[in-house]
């Protein structure tokens, strides 16, 4: 495709996107969608405009009970509850407001020995989760020019720490006669997260999976690439390619510092990373970016000046633009910022 010229109104609609926020976002005239922008990015074409997450529209169905469980559901209808409940497997969350997220309810795991997994942990049967309600009630909210990018809080570690406790989750990944049992339990854990994301798409149509799995506390990963290689890959790469075949696009939200971890992450098939700004990105973009789009992040605060803002944008372009065919990255905007948003747009519009 070649380049389609920018014209100022494409920035200059007067239309916003409301981010569930007091702030509104501008709302741009694209030439193409934003979902074919990100497509060109993944395909190593060069986008139209430089990708960011605020191209893509979070959606959290209420029929899937972790979304209620985790206090997060966005469906363009009011919250469930703001305290937690039960997840799929029955596992207690508790909303913590000062961390705005929820953890598991503290005193008693449901799994002690995994071993015993089978008989202890009760597998939810999806086809009794109202989904038609779900998408009635959801249209309105996912009649949307952006990316609609469904959630998937919680992997398979994540999952194996709120069935046993983070300490003998730990323990069970590594030794040797645990390991045949957590992989009997991620097996059964990719089976439904498989049939998941396939009703996810029947109902919803996503375009994109928002995959959370956390590796790492902040100076290191919990375990070894070896670990992860074995452990964990083999489950990842049948979710992604579960994705792959139903038109979906697979990020993988990763908090932690988990650059050691990043081979295991290519090998899986990932096609974009979410991962925390304590990961020195420059080098693992330079390694890996021919492979993964990379979500990058920015300094700025609500208080930044046009300037502040003007130099990111300015330093944004020549970092990443130059070579963003054979290495795309995303604005990974965890603080979505207005101002950097139409900047950024109009910069890599103008742009070769």
């Amino acid at each position: 495709m070649n380049r389609i010229p920018f014209d100022k109104s494409e920035v200059e609609t007067g239309l916003v996107y409301d981010a569930g926020s007091p702030r509104e976002y501008p709302r741009f005239k694209t030439p193409i969608s934003p979902l074919e922008n990100w497509q060109r990015a993944l395909r190593h074409q060069k986008p139209l405009w430089a990708p960011m997450r605020m191209d893509c529209l979070n959606f959290l169905p209420r029929c899937i009970p972790d979304n209620v469980a985790r206090v997060f559901v966005l469906d363009g209808n009011p919250p469930v509850n703001q305290t937690g409940g039960k997840d799929m497997f029955g596992v207690e969350w508790v909303y913590v407001p000062i961390a705005r997220g929820s953890m598991v309810r503290p005193g008693k795991p449901l799994l002690e020995d995994i071993g015993d997994w089978k008989r202890v942990i009760p597998f939810p049967d999806i086809e009794q989760w109202d989904w038609a309600h779900s998408a009635e009630i959801s249209q309105e909210y996912r009649n949307t020019d952006r990316i609609l990018e469904g959630w998937h809080f919680t992997g398979f570690f994540e999952r194996l720490i709120s069935f046993m406790d983070f300490e003998n989750a730990a323990v069970a990944l590594i030794d040797e006669e645990q390991q045949e049992y957590v992989h009997e339990l991620f097996q059964a854990l990719t089976d439904l997260y498989k049939k998941i994301i396939q009703k996810q798409k029947e109902y919803f149509h996503i375009d994109m999976l928002f995959f959370h799995d956390d590796w790492g506390g902040q100076a290191s990963p919990f375990f070894s690439l070896e670990t992860c290689r074995t452990m964990l890959v083999p489950y990842f790469k049948q979710i992604i390619q579960c994705c792959h075949e139903n038109g979906i696009m697979f990020n993988f939200h990763n908090c932690g510092k988990n650059e050691k971890l990043f081979p295991a992450i290519v090998e899986m098939g990932a096609d974009c990373w979410s991962g925390q700004a304590i990961n020195d990105k420059q080098m693992l973009r330079e390694k890996y970016g021919d492979k993964v789009m990379i979500g990058v992040t920015h300094p700025l605060t609500e208080d930044s000046t046009d300037a502040e803002v003007e130099e990111f944008a300015q330093w944004y372009m020549e970092t990443y633009w130059p070579d963003m065919q054979e290495r795309p990255v995303y604005l990974d905007e965890t603080r979505p910022h207005p101002r950097l948003r139409k900047r950024l747009y109009e910069l890599s519009r103008m742009a070769d």
